[in-house]
């Protein structure tokens, strides 16, 4: 018995022992990111928000801040009032001797109902904002198409960075009529990472105007950095033929590095085959798998595709929610109550195989208790796909959605 009782406890202390020498998922996402050569740093500090009200209320307040120049990067920039009083504030600071410049994307301003035309674009350029569109779009259009700017980032003096799933426009405030309350997450960064988007900033504007903007006095580095900015975050970046792989991999790398459980919502889920392959791994291994996504949306067609996709991997295990509230454009991910993920990529093949994306990996379990809180919030307001949902969507719904998974590769 004795001799038992000690073969017992050895066995369990060699379990234990094995278990606190696993790399955690924060470390086996880090070492992923270093073996393709992304730098995590180290000294930053974090702010989520959870609307455009608090965004663009926060984004102003550091726009009039600017001593020396504002970078900002978008998809597009409706004309509307949000959009009016953007330019507005940044014409002030122009006054003031700051130098703004601006890009957006030509075919996401054409792509939307409420696009800036020429006398909007010779309004901004009056009050000496230099703006550039992304790829005009001319004939033969079809070879504008892709890749598009899809990128959300603003760098203020060097200091301050933004970036997450918010463009410039009033429905982020006041939602969208017919879909209800637009739910929406960005950030702001302070600390290294802001190097990071401003490098990808001049990059791209240079590559579209030709000039050469650069040089030390657009990045903030300081001999030390503050105590209180303390959280590490990666900027993975995807430009096609530079880093046209990196987003995707880090997906998939950080689904496979989970070791407990992975929160997802994003809203137009059609995933590529590596990132799919991923969470099927995580299934099979008994990861507990939650994925949200929108039951609404802005685009026509794709919530029955989503949907489709969602359901081939609920019939595998993981549990998928339709979120009522309104339309969800998050573009975050959770894993082990470890780390996250939030930036401009959806997980369709449009942002993983073809647009200009980034996001950020934040390796902090507080700013990741914000996100996966904020899921726990939004399971209120949702429907569980199960067996009953889908017997009771119609024959017309199903055939779309399986029709349109045909379509995955240019989703």
């Amino acid at each position: 018995m004795k001799k038992f009782t000690v073969l017992l406890l050895a066995f369990i202390l060699g379990g234990l022992q094995a278990m606190a020498q696993q790399p955690s998922s924060n470390m086996l996402m880090r070492q992923h990111l270093q073996s393709v050569g992304v730098e995590v740093t180290e000294h930053n500090k974090v702010q989520l928000f959870f609307s455009g009200h608090d965004k663009f209320e926060d984004l102003f307040a550091h726009i009039r801040q600017a001593q020396d120049h504002i970078h900002m990067e978008y998809f597009n920039f409706r004309n509307d009032s949000i959009a009016g009083l953007t330019f507005d504030i940044l014409g002030e600071q122009v006054k003031r001797g700051v130098k703004v410049r601006a890009m957006f994307d030509a075919f996401g301003n054409s792509s939307n109902n409420q696009p800036l035309k020429k006398h909007h674009i010779k309004d901004i350029k009056d009050k000496g904002i230099e703006i550039v569109k992304f790829d005009p779009i001319i004939f033969p259009w079809v070879n504008h198409i892709v890749p598009r700017d899809h990128r959300k980032i603003v760098v203020i003096d060097g200091k301050v960075g933004y970036t997450g799933g918010m463009n410039i426009a009033d429905y982020y405030v006041d939602g969208l009529e017919g879909i209800g309350a637009w739910h929406d997450i960005h950030l702001r960064i302070e600390g290294e990472a802001v190097t990071k988007l401003q490098d990808i900033f001049l990059r791209m504007w240079n590559k579209e105007t030709k000039q050469q903007v650069g040089g030390d006095e657009f990045y903030h580095q300081p001999t030390t950095w503050p105590d209180s900015l303390n959280t590490p975050i990666a900027i993975v970046d995807r430009a096609p033929r530079t880093t046209p792989a990196h987003i995707r991999r880090a997906y998939a790398a950080a689904i496979d590095a989970a070791q407990e459980k992975i929160q997802i919502i994003n809203p137009y889920f059609v995933p590529t085959h590596l990132v799919k392959k991923a969470l099927k791994r995580a299934i099979k291994r008994g990861i507990q798998v939650q994925i949200m996504i929108p039951a609404k949306s802005d685009i026509p067609f794709t919530p029955d595709v989503a949907e489709t996709a969602a359901h081939r991997l609920q019939k595998r295990g993981a549990e998928v929610y339709l979120f009522n509230g309104g339309f969800h454009h998050s573009k975050v991910m959770m894993i082990d109550n470890d780390f996250c993920t939030v930036g401009t990529a959806n997980l369709d093949s449009r942002s993983l195989r073809y647009d200009y994306e980034t996001n950020a990996f934040i390796f902090d379990k507080q700013v990741t208790k914000q996100l996966t809180d904020l899921f726990e919030r939004d399971l209120q307001h949702c429907t569980t796909m199960d067996a009953t949902y889908w017997k009771k969507k119609s024959g017309w719904k199903k055939f779309c959605g399986n029709a349109g998974i045909l379509l995955t590769p240019f989703l």
